[in-house]
């Protein structure tokens, strides 16, 4: 089965150029760092202890941020090597100051790609974040007895099921894991199931997530547009979702006149699309990379820029929280700790499979809110908007007891390694 999969893998890679080359006009990949997922160009390894993180998309690095800021203060730490796997990914990593992290795009899965990669860094300890499961690197990081920290696992029933089908190839892969983190009860059950040799309950590392990000406060100009506004934002949100979220605002702007709807959708490389949709229901819009400011007319402001979610949720008083209006392959919901950690109420849909524990938390504490279609939507948009503002859960706590745990089980794994040579 190992050897299909590479059988597979080699013939994406026959056709890598073209897809390459719609991925770099699509603004999917970094035009001068791409050939880092084919294991050319990569940084320089500096002498001494290095752990390894792999983290693939923005979300799955964020949650990794308080980690890595706490791991840079060991001594016994010289690099921290972060990989991810997305364009994205990598311009929020940009946004922070790391002092002895380091970035490269996650290679291609092929045995070749995987063996130099490993053969180069040399990690002591390889971690990688939520469902990120590479058959390829999985093995190479068994054969060089490197520790392998699964953290936030995350495994869904569908993927479950197709793991479960492969067995012999399952097992070889998941024997490779020294210690499993479940960020939930249901990936708990499926890790036992499919006989990882460690499993330990320590939370969800998205809860440590961000108090340690500073919020940039947007100038006094662009406050100043916004003093007399009422204002909800949408974030994440994916094709189909747009749409029903300016149709709310059509609806709700005839009671609330002085209504700003935010859109912050999930690929930016779709603002055009979204502006045409928009503009076709009769609203006026602003794209915030665009010359043009807000007026007391625009109905809608469409965000264009990477990293800026927090300091939307901070000038807003309501959020929907996106991919979760439509099925994406059982793919749905994004992190709703976010909102809650800056006290916003908040809606979704029901498609919430990726964090389903922490939404339905979050439901019966009251702070978020189900609806299934744009008339749901509205009406409890529209009663969030006029009461006053909840506070939302107190996430400190349990964000700070979660990164203690994880940073003891990191270290000491990592002191064993070092023990070891």
């Amino acid at each position: 089965m190992f050897l299909l999969y590479q059988i597979i893998i080699l013939l994406i890679l026959i056709f890598s150029p073209i897809i390459l080359i719609i991925r770099l006009i699509n603004n999917k990949e970094d035009r001068k760092r791409y050939v880092e997922k084919f294991c050319y160009k990569l940084k320089k390894r500096d002498e001494g202890n290095l752990i390894w993180i792999h983290a693939a998309s923005v979300g799955e690095f964020k949650s990794v941020v308080p980690l890595i800021n706490k791991l840079e203060k060991n001594n016994s730490i010289k690099t921290i090597l972060v990989t991810t796997s997305t364009l994205s990914s990598s311009k929020i990593y940009n946004t922070f100051k790391f002092k002895k992290t380091i970035h490269q795009f996650f290679p291609v899965d092929f045995f070749y790609f995987s063996s130099k990669f490993i053969n180069y860094w040399k990690p002591k300890v390889a971690i990688f974040i939520d469902s990120e499961i590479w058959p390829s690197m999985f093995t190479q990081i068994k054969k060089n007895s490197i520790p392998l920290l699964l953290m936030n696992a995350r495994i869904t029933k569908k993927s479950y099921q197709r793991w479960r089908f492969f067995n012999k190839f399952t097992k070889n892969i998941f024997d490779s894991i020294k210690i499993a983190y479940p960020s939930n009860l249901e990936t708990y059950k499926y890790l036992k199931k499919l006989n990882v040799k460690k499993i330990k309950k320590i939370g969800n590392l998205k809860f440590s997530e961000s108090k340690e990000q500073k919020i940039k406060k947007f100038n006094a100009s662009f406050l100043k547009l916004l003093k007399k506004r009422i204002i909800w934002c949408a974030v994440s949100t994916h094709p189909g979702e747009e749409k029903i979220v300016a149709k709310t605002h059509l609806i709700l702007k005839k009671r609330l006149n002085n209504l700003l709807t935010i859109i912050i959708p999930r690929h930016i490389n779709r603002i055009n699309e979204i502006n045409n949709e928009i503009k076709n229901l009769g609203l006026k819009t602003v794209i915030r990379t665009s010359q043009k400011n807000i007026n007391n007319k625009t109905d809608i402001y469409l965000v264009d820029t990477y990293g800026e979610t927090k300091e939307f949720f901070n000038i807003s008083k309501v959020a929907f929280m996106g991919k979760s209006l439509f099925n994406y392959n059982d793919k749905g919901g994004q992190n709703p700790i976010e909102p809650a950690r800056f006290q916003l109420n908040f809606t979704h849909g029901p498609h919430v499979n990726n964090f389903k524990d922490i939404y339905k938390l979050f439901n019966e504490k009251k702070i978020a809110y189900k609806v299934t279609n744009l008339s749901q939507l509205k009406t409890v948009t529209q009663k969030l908007l006029t009461i006053k503002k909840k506070k939302g859960a107190n996430l400190k706590k349990i964000g700070d007891t979660i990164l203690k745990k994880s940073i003891i089980e990191v270290i000491s794994i990592f002191n064993d390694e070092i023990k070891k040579t």
